[in-house]
């Protein structure tokens, strides 16, 4: 079971990496700050980052 719960969670910031055109380590290391892995709450603050730039 950790095993599938670890795939899905590569596979879903595969998704935001591509989806959003950034690297996924990118996309990790905001999960970890964020100490959550909800979709939402990932794809607003990769807006907050975009914004910025």
């Amino acid at each position: 079971m950790d095993e599938a719960a670890a795939a899905q969670a590569e596979e879903e910031i595969a998704y935001l990496a591509k989806r959003h055109r950034i690297s996924p380590a990118i996309v990790r290391e905001i999960i970890r700050r964020l100490g959550s892995s909800e979709r939402s709450a990932v794809e607003r603050e990769i807006k907050k980052g975009m914004m910025r730039r």
